[in-house]
């Protein structure tokens, strides 16, 4: 143990060293500056949140070659690998560094989600291990595809051939059986609808449906019968005189066309007053109200920039994450629904895990300045950001302070290089 390291974990040093240690500005290696900031989050309450930002922008290079030093300290691996401090970048590294214990990559399988579970199926430490493999198929959080994966790594079968069979069967099915059909009785037919909107016989938007009900067969059973419950309400997609049309379709789920029996006695006075748009996004929103889930999921993937655009706001997860999956999707569109405040977290933490909408700057700015991102994501793209978008960023009471806290600093240190010079 360093000199140095001991005086930290000692609380033996004044006041303005820790501080300076708090923020990465001692005078020693890295790695070893690393560790000093680990033992301060974990354990020292006055410096700890400090610490704890001051790792969250620690350079992405110097912490993978820690993660993958066999020799690195147990207390940053153990760190590293919190549920609270996990990073992406450096998990992959980490799972594969020999001095993580089998008993700790049991304790994942069991309990991540997401993107970390796929990190661990394409482990090839986690694949030279079955007990590791059993424990993940345990894992209540698998998506159908998956558990697919993991049971043919279990059984030895190639994963390709199992998976491609199963889509196979998939593939073929009937216009009326993907968007769960209703009797012969309802009025109108939903599926007539789909076979209307833009695109709906695009064969690669065929495709990535196909792959999208495969992959997440399991959360698509289990939602089936959710209505479309758009978060924050119709009343935002619509002025006031669309709003009852629209809230009176969302809450019959069918509804027929209104009869002219309901029509005012003077209907031209109050047509000049409706906007033709808010009466075809009405119209859209009853059609969508109409729908299942896996109506919405067709539409999310096939329909139209509108049809999106209201379909990201799905209360039901699986419909909203489909429209990130849809072959139509635009950059622009994902830059404005990275903004938004009325779409689920879920559904923010899932765009920046696109690569193709990761290196959009656009995107990244949005979802960091986004209150409604979680924190952990906002703290994880900051690095990305420009000088002038931190400074922005410093001062903006929308965000936590945790994030105006860190921006500061990341702009502070951004702008030390050209003060100097």
């Amino acid at each position: 143990m360093s000199r140095m390291l001991e005086l930290v974990r000692a609380s033996a040093l004044p006041f303005h060293q820790m501080m300076s240690a708090s923020k990465g500005a001692l005078h020693v290696p890295s790695e070893e500056m690393v560790e000093i900031l680990v033992h301060l989050a974990e354990h020292n309450k006055i410096f700890g949140e400090a610490a704890r930002l001051t790792l969250a922008g620690w350079d992405e290079e110097v912490c993978k070659n820690i993660a993958a030093d066999p020799k690195a300290p147990k207390e940053i691996l153990d760190y590293w690998l919190a549920a609270n401090n996990v990073r992406p970048a450096l998990f992959p590294v980490l799972i594969e560094n020999p001095s993580v214990p089998v008993s700790k990559l049991s304790e994942l399988a069991t309990k991540l989600k997401g993107e970390f579970i796929d990190v661990l199926i394409a482990s090839p430490r986690v694949r030279s291990l079955p007990q590791i493999l059993q424990d993940l198929s345990t894992n209540h959080y698998l998506s159908g595809a998956q558990s697919a994966r993991v049971q043919a790594l279990i059984t030895g079968h190639a994963e390709p051939v199992e998976i491609k069979e199963e889509v196979a069967i998939i593939e073929t099915p009937s216009a009326a059986e993907i968007p769960g059909a209703q009797p012969d009785h309802a009025a109108p037919n939903p599926p007539d609808q789909l076979k209307d909107a833009e695109g709906m016989d695009d064969p690669e938007s065929d495709s990535a449906l196909v792959a999208f009900f495969k992959e997440h067969a399991n959360e698509i059973a289990a939602e089936a019968d959710k209505p479309f419950q758009p978060i924050g309400g119709i009343h935002e997609e619509l002025p006031a005189e669309s709003q009852s049309k629209a809230v009176a379709a969302a809450a019959s789920g069918a509804m027929a066309p209104a009869s002219h029996a309901a029509v005012p006695a003077h209907p031209a006075v109050h047509k000049k007053l409706v906007n033709p748009l808010d009466e075809q996004r009405g119209s859209v929103l009853q059609k969508i109200a109409r729908l299942d889930v896996k109506g919405r999921i067709q539409l999310a993937m096939k329909g139209s920039k509108e049809e999106r655009s209201i379909l990201v706001r799905d209360g039901t997860k699986i419909v909203a994450l489909a429209v990130l999956d849809s072959p139509k999707i635009t950059d622009g569109e994902v830059e404005k629904f990275a903004t938004q405040k009325n779409v689920l977290e879920a559904l923010l933490r899932a765009i920046p895990m696109k690569r193709r909408f990761a290196k959009n700057y656009a995107v990244v700015r949005n979802l960091v300045f986004n209150p409604r991102t979680p924190l952990d994501v906002s703290l994880g793209l900051m690095k990305n950001l420009l000088t002038a978008d931190l400074r922005n960023l410093s001062g903006n009471k929308e965000v936590s302070e945790t994030v105006r806290k860190l921006a500061l600093r990341m702009f502070k240190q951004k702008s030390e290089p050209a003060h100097k010079n």
